[in-house]
């Protein structure tokens, strides 16, 4: 398969199945990363799946993107730059429409997998469009209600699902942050798995097994 000149520079792997249209797994890499890192272990999720692993667009120099800057007040306190991380949440959702008409995509069967700030954007993204989005696989992040598209409580959740975890003693992001995904994901009434593992702002083999295991089963 030819990897397509796109709004978002990506790398894919063809699903290995006869499908007219197949699945598709979008990859959403942390901040400081790029579109290589998640995809080193693309080959170990199931072969029926079309993966494409995309770059945030904003270069912080070295091979290192962000999907929105992290700035810093006097104080040392860090905030998230809101507005370009709407930003990027549009530009991840119309690559998906970029993506559909230029793979054999089914565009039912959409599953994003996003760690750390691509986490972060993942549920921005299924909170926003949730009729564009089948899965969400949040590892690592939280739940971020001001990159969410207006009234997200009046949509239609029914067909989504997540799986979402976090390590016990993350030192990037605060597990509490996490935890608090619940109370959000429970209040929706969206069907989901939380998980933690003792480990810190990474995923472990535990934690990769533990979701490929429910990939399988949604």
């Amino acid at each position: 398969m030819t990897t397509k000149n796109l709004s978002l520079e990506h790398l894919i792997r063809p699903a290995q199945n006869e499908a007219e249209k197949s699945p598709l797994i979008l990859m959403l890499h942390g901040y400081g990363s790029n579109k290589e890192d998640l995809f080193s272990f693309a080959n170990e999720l199931p072969k029926e799946y079309i993966i494409i692993s995309v770059e945030a667009p904003l270069s912080l120099g070295f091979g290192g993107n962000a999907w929105y800057s992290i700035d810093f007040n006097a104080a040392g306190d860090k905030f998230s730059n809101t507005d370009e991380g709407i930003a990027s949440r549009n530009k991840i959702s119309n690559f998906i429409d970029e993506a559909i008409e230029n793979y054999p995509i089914d565009e039912q069967n959409i599953s994003l997998l996003g760690f750390s700030q691509g986490c972060i954007l993942s549920f921005a993204l299924a909170l926003s469009e949730p009729q564009k989005i089948k899965n969400v696989i949040g590892l690592s992040g939280y739940i971020d209600l001001k990159l969410v598209e207006g009234d997200y409580k009046t949509r239609d959740f029914s067909h989504l699902g997540v799986y979402n975890s976090h390590g016990s003693v993350d030192q990037v992001i605060p597990v509490d942050w996490a935890r608090n995904n619940q109370h959000i994901l429970k209040e929706l009434s969206i069907d989901f798995i939380y998980e933690e593992f003792p480990v810190g702002h990474g995923v472990s083999p535990h934690n990769f097994h533990s979701f490929k295991n429910w990939l399988l089963n949604h």
